[in-house]
């Protein structure tokens, strides 16, 4: 029997969680798993395996975050994804290193100092862009993600300089087509391609997420997307039990990454019937090695 805990947070009210129908699984191959929440202190060292999973207030106090993870690490219960990529992915500096491997980001500019405001203008020309989308370098859920029109910016500064003085940020142009078309996530288990979704702003609004009224639907990912996600997939450090890597299509029909999700996921379960039984095999075959 395999003693396997699921890395959670105190409270998922507002959250759309669907872990629960791959436990039924793990269940019936013989394992106990158990919610944790990274927030309350464990005997880790009780449990074989600990998955992170819905720990979505981690970028709240990602030190604490991390000293979490690194006890786990230390009591002898195997972490997936490892330390090593869940440091790595935390900054989405991360994207500069997929990057120089050959894959198709969203342009990017990285800005480490407090927001000054009068720069605003250099971003736009910089990007070529009538819109820019300003957020943190470690962030998630799109907290703290802001939506700028180039003449339209003036009632957003002291919120934007508040919010960004202490806090390392990126800046992109945005991206037409997630409200035009929306966001593909590929799903990945031990490196193997799952499934796809499509996710779709609600009307006025560009944030994808379920919790900001997005459309979540199943997709079928077509070869050139597979080929981008699959470069991105071989461009990793290591390969993850799990991932999420999250496209746009671009004014030339490309696909540039938006994201790469390596710590906490929606693996959007109830899209695809067979995916929760093939994460269950997944994770048993992982460990084992």
């Amino acid at each position: 029997m395999c003693r396997c805990a699921f890395l959670t947070m105190d409270d998922l009210e507002g959250f759309v969680s669907d872990d629960e129908l791959t436990i039924g699984h793990l269940h019936d191959l013989g394992w106990t798993v158990e919610m944790a929440s990274w927030h309350k202190a464990y005997n880790w060292s009780q449990f074989d395996v600990v998955v992170i999973r819905t720990t979505w207030d981690y970028q709240n106090d990602p030190e604490a975050f991390l000293a979490v993870l690194e006890s786990i690490d230390r009591s002898g219960a195997r972490l997936e994804n490892s330390l090593e990529l869940v440091r790595w992915n935390m900054q989405k500096t991360y994207l500069r290193d997929i990057e120089a491997k050959g894959a198709s980001i969203v342009p990017t500019l990285w800005e480490e100092g407090a927001l000054d405001t009068t720069k605003l203008g250099s971003f736009f020309d910089q990007l070529d862009a009538e819109e820019i989308i300003i957020k943190p370098i470690i962030g998630a859920n799109a907290d703290h993600t802001f939506r700028l029109h180039r003449s339209r910016s003036n009632g957003s500064m002291a919120v934007l300089e508040e919010i960004f003085r202490r806090r390392a940020y990126m800046v992109q142009p945005f991206m037409p087509r997630i409200v035009e078309e929306g966001e593909f996530s590929l799903i990945y288990f031990g490196g193997m391609h799952s499934h796809t979704i499509l996710k779709i702003p609600k009307t006025n609004d560009f944030r994808v997420q379920e919790e900001h009224g997005g459309d979540i639907r199943p997709a079928i990912a077509e070869p050139e997307l597979l080929d981008s996600g699959q470069q991105v997939i071989d461009s990793l450090p290591q390969r993850p039990l799990y991932a999420r890597a999250d496209f746009v299509r671009t004014e030339q029909s490309t696909f540039a990454l938006m994201e790469l999700e390596l710590i906490e996921p929606a693996l959007y379960f109830r899209m695809d019937a067979d995916s929760p039984i093939r994460f269950a095999h997944a994770l048993k075959t992982w460990v084992s090695y």
